[in-house]
């Protein structure tokens, strides 16, 4: 069992910490990832019990978060593997997760659209500040690939919205 460590001193993990600062970013992530509620909310109760039942020792605040991140892509991964898996919904179930600061409607619909592994990079990149080697590190993807998934989801988001124009 990893020990959470401060200067070389094993300390008590501080979960309840950990879920006030991070908890809103994983259900948001999760819910990009499997389009359903109730899903993501199976995602952000394990990845939390996998941090409790592991107690990682985390270098710094980046470590914390992006050994979060890559917890909630792997339980994803293993919710939307299994055969019984619920049908997700659409993008207006997931109205309100983001402020409108956040992301401009006629976009992050575009977005919502897209393949799952595009959702993700695109997330992850865009929304969450990761560099490419980060989203393939935690996604255990070659970094050429996310560029790929990310080249390949702005071409489609291109298309999305040149549809939605408006002809003038």
């Amino acid at each position: 069992m990893e020990a959470n460590l401060t200067a070389g001193v094993p300390v008590p993990l501080d979960l309840e910490a950990l879920y006030t600062a991070y908890a809103d970013m994983i259900y948001r992530l999760a819910l990009v990832r499997t389009r359903n509620r109730a899903d993501a909310e199976d995602v952000l109760q394990d990845v939390f019990f996998r941090c409790l039942r592991r107690q990682p020792a985390f270098r710094d605040q980046e470590h914390q978060k992006a050994w979060l991140i890559t917890a909630a892509i792997r339980s994803s991964n293993s919710l939307l593997s299994r055969a019984d898996r619920r049908h997700g919904v659409g993008a207006e179930a997931l109205e309100g997760l983001f402020t409108e600061d956040d992301t401009d409607h006629a976009v992050y619909d575009a977005v919502m659209e897209l393949p799952e592994k595009y959702r993700t990079a695109v997330h992850l990149f865009y929304y969450e500040g990761y560099s490419v080697e980060e989203i393939g590190r935690m996604t255990d993807t070659n970094p050429s690939t996310v560029k790929s998934h990310l080249h390949r989801a702005r071409e489609a988001l291109r298309r999305a919205l040149k549809e939605d124009e408006p002809d003038v």
